[in-house]
């Protein structure tokens, strides 16, 4: 039992673009935000049509590197973020409850309380329809094997044959909103960083959808598209069905 009860993506984005961002991913999933909280007023989560969030963006003084980190709800903060820091995570744990974690690679993210929800189903446009249903972990080639074990043993997802060899896919636990899909990268890069996946039923249009919005095409494959969002984050529209 891996303990994970949902997964929420976090956007990080700075304070000069959030707003912007926020609108523009919103309208992207379908979701409309939610009041803010926060001290700072600096959190904002995005409730999709049916379903349960499991997408948040947060303002922040500097965004990390990739400017997305993962939450990962439990019922039993202490004993998955123990489990974490077992396999060869850092942590740093807070007052509030949550704890602050980075994988063996670098990447930032947090163990937090929460049960299981509903997850969301594909949202409809006039071109088609598409989803936010994963998260993809990029990884320099010199990190990619511990990563990738340690991310299998805490998750305890089945890895899925992948298509290319620079692929490892982790099923997502049933109900969850998330699956996770390991790259390697070509070159070396200091840290592991994320960006988000869409499913589509017709690429082509969903990334003139996209474009419209404000996104910007960076380069096009054989099985997927990578786009920037307003604030520069990189994330790729694909072919796999929602």
């Amino acid at each position: 039992m891996s303990g994970i009860d949902w997964v929420t993506a976090f956007l990080d984005t700075d304070e000069a673009r959030a707003g912007e961002v926020e609108r523009f991913w919103c309208a992207v999933s379908g979701s409309t935000p939610s009041s803010r909280r926060g001290d700072r007023q600096e959190f904002v989560t995005l409730l999709p049509p049916d379903g349960e969030p499991f997408l948040r963006a947060q303002t922040v003084v500097q965004s990390p590197p990739g400017g997305l980190h993962l939450d990962l709800h439990t019922t039993d903060v202490p004993a998955l973020a123990a489990r974490a820091e077992q396999l060869g995570a850092t942590a740093s744990y807070h007052e509030l409850g949550y704890v602050v974690l980075g994988s063996p690679g670098g990447l930032t993210f947090c163990v937090v309380a929460g049960g299981a929800g509903h997850r969301p189903g594909p949202v409809s446009w006039p071109e088609g329809r598409s989803l936010v249903d994963q998260v993809c972990l990029d990884v320099p080639p010199s990190r990619f094997d511990a990563e990738l074990g340690f991310w299998q043993r805490l998750t305890g997802w089945p890895e899925i044959e992948p298509d290319l060899a620079e692929f490892a896919r982790l099923a997502r636990g049933d109900g969850l909103p998330l699956q996770l899909l390991l790259q390697r990268l070509d070159e070396e890069q200091p840290v592991v960083t994320a960006h988000l996946d869409l499913a589509c039923d017709d690429r082509a249009a969903e990334v003139a959808r996209h474009e419209r919005l404000g996104a910007a095409v960076v380069r096009r494959t054989d099985g997927w598209t990578t786009l920037r969002d307003p604030s520069g984050r990189e994330y790729c529209v694909t072919d796999r069905v929602c």
